[in-house]
């Protein structure tokens, strides 16, 4: 009996020597919204899995969960364990679900928390409806600017161009690692709203990207960008792609999951993430190569 208990004796000994190893998972929820864009473009669904995809196969980021919702999540555990909050749709997608007072609610506790935000391309913008007559949204607060479409008080201005060249502008920030510069045929909004001051970036946000729009009258537009917030949090946007082919572009996407992994609070890699390319073909899209809208039958 005295040898039974002496040998259980150093089994807990051992096991207090050599604690279970518990690793911490980074959620990322990715939400996507209703979007009415003829196949090719936007493909907000198929992009969101796209994105999934990457996260979940980065080779020098690991324990990272990400899970597309095309509704709210109902599961109050979901929003409170969230790392970031990715947004894909037509404009900001709580402001096009259903119950958007609810949600905007939601998404302002998570933001106190220090949750990550980042919104792609028209999940950036915001209509006159959504806005006071001044352009106040608790948009500005938590990703530093957005597309203002429609709005009387700022005009962004959304053209697609057959090429445009990307800039970094800001190569010391941690999610310019690993990319340059480069050109893609895409719809890079411009004129893009930042509060009072209009198309200027305030003092607490980062221009990470620009272009030289409209080629016809040049000038330096930021076309993506990122904020530190006062509550602890990070934002970031970026106006494209509005192509769903533009996701093989490497640079484009590295772009994108480094915002994302950014805003999680994670260490973006020296060389940026680092994924595999993505079969377009495999994540459900209506077409990869852009078609016209169909017209509507009378």
């Amino acid at each position: 009996m005295k040898s039974l208990k002496s040998f259980l004796l150093a089994i807990a000994i051992s096991m207090c020597s050599f604690p279970a190893v518990v690793t911490a998972e980074t959620r990322v929820v990715i939400v996507v919204g209703p979007s009415n864009h003829p196949p090719g473009s936007h493909e907000v669904a198929a992009s969101g899995r796209l994105v999934q995809w990457a996260l979940e196969n980065m080779g020098n980021v690991s324990e990272v969960k990400a899970e597309v919702f095309y509704e709210w999540p109902k599961d109050r555990r979901t929003l409170e364990t969230a790392g970031t909050i990715v947004f894909l749709g037509d404009t900001f997608p709580p402001q096009r679900l259903p119950d958007t007072p609810a949600i905007l609610s939601d998404v302002a506790e998570m933001m106190k928390r220090g949750t990550g935000l980042v919104c792609i391309h028209y999940a950036t913008g915001l209509r006159a409806p959504d806005v006071a007559p001044d352009g106040a949204h608790p948009l500005l607060e938590w990703m530093g600017g957005y597309f203002a479409t429609g709005t009387t008080h700022h005009k962004s201005v959304a053209k697609v161009f057959p090429s445009v060249t990307i800039s970094r502008d800001a190569p010391q920030h941690p999610i310019s690692r690993g990319w340059q510069e480069f050109t893609v045929n895409d719809e890079p909004y411009y004129n893009n709203y930042f509060g009072p001051q209009g198309n200027k970036p305030a003092t607490n946000v980062t221009a990470l990207a620009t272009a030289m729009l409209p080629p016809e009258s040049p000038k330096r537009e930021v076309v993506a960008w990122a904020t530190e917030r006062n509550d602890g949090g990070r934002g970031f946007a970026i106006v494209m792609p509005h192509f769903y082919k533009n996701w093989s572009n490497e640079d484009l996407r590295r772009f994108i999951l480094n915002g994302i992994v950014w805003t999680a609070k994670l260490d973006v890699p020296s060389r940026g993430v680092q994924t595999p390319a993505p079969d377009l073909s495999k994540f459900g899209a209506e077409s990869i190569e852009p078609k016209p809208r169909t017209p509507a039958v009378k």
